[in-house]
């Protein structure tokens, strides 16, 4: 094999590589900041898709099209979609070099190859470019778009005139409920609008996520949709509603959970989810002797939450997991030898919330600690 075809096994091999991916999305939404407003799998599923286009002359430009128009209904803006997509493709040459001459390949046979690619690369800037003007012209042309606009401003903290809201089918005297969701694909997100416009109100794509504002409370939607619903609330008090219903819904991902949940529902995992860096400080001061890779202790402290879950009733936590109440009460018994302290006895509502966050943290993958 020449060194030639050598360098262009490095750059299919990249086309695929999840590792690349990754470094190609981080490097997309570090230089956009509408781009890493939305979910990162969103994102993830682009590149996925155009990379292979790139660098493996594999599949057509329909999908670097299909970006352009995704992030036209998501309402990113056209040169916040190119800085992302030009960061990337810097990115994605960065480590090109780097694995290429890992192998051995001669710099000029590299800068040979890459520049092959420009027209590639040019191409595929051009059909992002096109599908994002299409969807943007097709969306100019109904008055959907309108209402889009105004949903977006009034979920970003602005003020939209008064004829503008009455446009978009909102009464500006009127009381809403901010909605978001887990929805990100465009596709999807138009199906689960439908459901939700039900209820009435405005919805679509804001940074990259389904959401929008309801007269009343929404269906539950059941699969694997997550919905957060604020209380009533006025449009001018809608910006605070968005931001508060974008940290429930992280924290309710994180929990997996899934469904139509209320906003003050989430209200504790909301505040505790702000504050990562005092859940490990307060997880390795109680629970510090507990070894996450020891299944028993492991074992002790899902115990110990589920008996703070369960009202420190023996016989509920006994139920839940499906053991006999002495079982508790000797793995409390043991979480206690072990890390001197135990929430099995009574304490104040503050000391039940320290154990249960510091238990709850404790639990969690490492990927979400951090660790």
């Amino acid at each position: 094999m020449s060194v030639r075809e050598d360098f262009a096994s490095v750059l299919r091999g990249m086309a695929t590589d999840a590792g690349v991916i990754d470094e190609v999305v981080r490097a997309a939404r570090s230089q956009s900041p509408p781009v890493a407003r939305l979910p990162e799998a969103e994102t993830r599923r682009h590149v996925a898709l155009v990379l292979p286009v790139v660098l493996a002359r594999e599949g057509d430009l329909a999908a670097a099209a299909r970006l352009g128009a995704d992030r036209a209904a998501q309402g990113v803006p056209i040169t916040a979609l190119l800085h992302g997509v030009q960061a990337g493709r810097s990115r994605a040459a960065q480590i090109a070099v780097v694995r290429g001459r890992a192998a051995g390949v001669p710099e000029q046979v590299m800068l040979a190859a890459l520049l092959e690619l420009e027209p590639r690369v040019g191409a595929l800037e051009r059909a992002v470019v096109n599908g994002y003007r299409t969807a943007e012209l097709e969306l100019a042309r109904t008055a959907r778009d309108v209402r889009f606009q105004v949903l977006r401003r009034l979920l970003h903290g602005e003020a939209p005139a008064d004829e503008d809201v009455l446009q978009a089918g909102l009464r500006p005297d009127g009381l809403f409920r901010c909605v978001t969701s887990n929805v990100a694909d465009p596709v999807q997100a138009r199906a689960v609008e439908r459901r939700l416009a039900v209820c009435g109100g405005v919805f679509g794509l804001v940074d990259g996520r389904l959401a929008g504002l309801a007269p009343r409370r929404p269906d539950e939607l059941g699969g694997d949709v997550l919905v957060v619903c604020a209380p009533p609330a006025r449009l001018d008090e809608m910006g605070e509603m968005y931001a508060l219903c974008g940290s429930a819904l992280g924290a309710a991902e994180a929990r997996g959970l899934r469904g139509l949940r209320e906003l003050t529902d989430l209200a504790g995992e909301t505040a505790l989810a702000a504050q990562p860096a005092l859940a490990g400080l307060l997880s390795r001061t109680l629970l510090g002797p507990l070894s996450p890779d020891d299944p028993f202790h492991r074992e002790l402290a899902a115990t110990a939450l589920a008996y703070l879950d369960h009202e420190r009733r023996l016989d509920r936590t006994a139920a839940a997991l499906h053991v006999h109440p002495n079982t508790v009460r000797y793995r409390l018994g043991r979480l206690e030898e072990i890390v001197g302290a135990s929430p099995g006895t009574e304490g104040t509502v503050l000391d039940t919330l320290r154990w249960w966050w510091a238990l709850h943290t404790w639990l969690e993958p490492a990927a979400l600690r951090g660790g």
